[in-house]
């Protein structure tokens, strides 16, 4: 199996080649502008030369001048030992020439009668040196003489000796700017790629007794920071979740510890001694008050464990509001009177649900209302049927703090436990309703302030 290269040896290799590239296209970018410097220098001396030997031969004006000419040259190129030249005559004969100069048969091909100069500088060895040359053909004032070809060089020896060392040098430097490249390249890509690590040790890290790690996002990159941030976000989910369901198992355990001692004292303290027909008979009416309980608590669990995973698919029908609350508060009548408690309707108002489902949800909202509303005091219910459908369900009596308002719809959960017997139920109502209503893609609030507390059912949309 092939092996795959990491994103920090990727990165590596992509800088080291870029650099490489980039130093070599300045390398020969420098190396050529150093050499046409010099091309360019040479040339500057060579036609300044050509010039003077231009200016030396319009004076000639006889044959006796020519004799002339050959000390008139060679004290204008005193001072320059780097420099030849030679001027020929018609039929190659020479009329100058400085000492050991050989010029290639290539620049001194030029022929014409007119002035003409050659299109560019040749370039050849002689032995151990190099040579830059120039030639030219023009008119000599004799009208009996042909133009002379006159041809200069300079020795660019050393020229070449610095260009050749400046390379070299040059190539070095180059060659240790890439390796150091690559080097710091890698440097920062191990820099850069340390908020990639600090994640994956977090997901290593991460285990049921260390669910609270966050990655920092003060140091993340923009580019990870949105990353970064699902990544904490799905930390901080499954923190909730798992506290929410440990708070579930131990309520689970607290709950049903309860009727299940009953259950095994009563019948312990049954089977001790020998008892009547109706002794039993009430024991097994009582074990069956704390095994219904058992049995409406296991069929709320099961109900909430299917809305965690959407399991509820409301079958969606018209459902009257008004009609289906006021047949709750017909069943509730019996209960609310006994407590001394008034309840009062009012509103209208048609929504898309699940009827049993829905009338579930404020049944279990009404009978919580019913529970902890004051003796003498008026529960009442208002449908708002306008804009968009809502039921309101208010009572008067103590009011929930507002720390614990975030909670009320939490499992088994209980305001103040003290106040509530067993009989009551098992603190799951509310959130029942609450996965009843967000089945149905709505909304339940609570408010508590100034003596009254208010539940609030918001659906996403009515019927007209």
């Amino acid at each position: 199996m092939t092996r795959r290269l990491s994103i920090t040896l990727r990165l590596t290799l992509l800088f080291g080649a870029t650099s490489v590239i980039v130093l070599l296209a300045l390398g020969y970018f420098i190396t050529e502008t150093v050499e046409h410097h010099f091309e360019e220098q040479d040339l500057d001396i060579l036609v300044g030369k050509i010039e003077l030997a231009r200016h030396a031969l319009s004076g000639v004006t006889s044959h006796a001048g020519l004799d002339g000419l050959s000390r008139q040259l060679s004290d204008a190129l005193v001072g320059h030992s780097g420099l030849s030249m030679t001027v020929l005559g018609p039929g190659g004969h020479i009329l100058f020439a400085t000492p050991n100069a050989i010029f290639p048969p290539a620049l001194l091909s030029l022929t014409g009668t007119a002035e003409h100069v050659s299109t560019g500088l040749v370039v050849w060895n002689q032995g151990e040196h190099m040579f830059r040359g120039l030639a030219a053909v023009m008119p000599i004032a004799l009208a009996d003489v042909s133009p002379v070809t006159v041809a200069v060089a300079t020795d660019i020896s050393h020229h070449a000796e610095l260009l050749g060392t400046f390379s070299t040098t040059l190539w070095w430097v180059m060659g240790l700017a890439a390796l150091l490249s690559a080097v710091l390249g890698w440097v920062a890509t191990r820099f850069g790629l340390m908020p990639l690590r600090d994640i994956a040790r977090i997901s290593r890290e991460t285990s049921i007794d260390r669910l609270n790690d966050r990655i920092q996002l003060n140091s993340i990159p923009i580019e990870l920071k949105e990353t970064a941030t699902e990544f904490n976000d799905m930390l901080a989910r499954l923190e909730d979740s798992f506290r929410r369901l440990t708070d579930f198992a131990s309520d689970i355990a607290h709950e049903l510890r309860t009727p299940i001692s009953n259950l095994m004292t009563q019948t312990h303290v049954t089977l001790a001694h020998a008892r009547t027909i109706d002794d039993y008979r009430e024991v097994l009416f009582s074990n069956v008050e704390e095994l219904d309980r058992l049995a409406r608590m296991v069929s709320d669990m099961l109900f909430l464990a299917k809305a965690d995973h959407g399991l509820i698919i409301p079958l969606l029908e018209t459902v009257n509001l008004a009609r289906e609350l006021t047949e709750l508060i017909e069943f509730y009548g019996i209960t609310a009177h006994e407590r001394d408690v008034t309840l009062q309707l009012s509103g209208a108002g048609i929504v898309m649900g699940d009827r049993a489902m829905l009338r579930r949800a404020m049944g279990n909202v009404l009978s919580n209302a019913i529970r902890h509303s004051q003796p003498g005091g008026i529960v009442r219910v208002i449908i708002d049927g306008h804009d968009e459908v809502s039921v309101r369900v208010e009572n008067s009596g103590a009011e929930i703090a507002p720390e614990q308002l975030p909670r009320v719809f939490d499992r088994f959960y209980r305001a103040d436990p003290s106040r509530h017997p067993a009989s009551e139920g098992a603190g799951l109502g509310l959130a029942i309703s609450q996965s009843i209503i967000h089945a149905h893609d709505g909304k339940i609030q609570a408010s508590s302030s100034n003596g009254l507390t208010r539940f609030t059912i918001q659906f996403s949309g009515g019927v007209n």
